[in-house]
């Protein structure tokens, strides 16, 4: 009995390590309005990469480059998982903005702007 407590112990912080978030940071959620980049925009990201819209990318205030973020949609609950890789929206009442890739996956091109919670993993 007591070999299997000290495993089921053992397994539980295995699972805790390997859940951590990559940037070594706590996990964050935050909810919001999530909006994306035009389809005609092209250039280069806050962190100093050619924005592409096929890539899973998104821009963010304060989070760091790299950041991995699962963005929920909150009508339709369908998520994506975007990297952090520019700075923005810095429109009022936006928390996130898209690339054209992540917008496509959470069927919003043609709504637009969209209610979000966003989870750092």
């Amino acid at each position: 009995m007591i070999r299997s407590d000290w495993m089921a112990a053992r397994t539980a912080a295995a699972l805790l390590l390997a859940c951590a978030p990559a940037h070594g940071g706590t996990v964050k959620q935050i909810s919001g309005v999530a909006a994306y980049y035009s389809k005609n925009y092209s250039g280069r990201t806050a962190s100093g990469e050619r924005y592409d819209p096929n890539k899973f990318t998104c821009a963010h205030r304060t989070l760091p480059f790299g950041t991995r973020v699962l963005v929920t949609d909150a009508r339709t609950h369908r998520s994506v998982t975007v990297t952090v890789n520019d700075r923005g929206p810095f429109n009022k009442g936006r928390m996130i903005d898209l690339s054209l890739a992540a917008a496509k996956a959470l069927h919003m091109l043609d709504r637009g702007l969209i209610r979000v919670t966003a989870v750092t993993q």
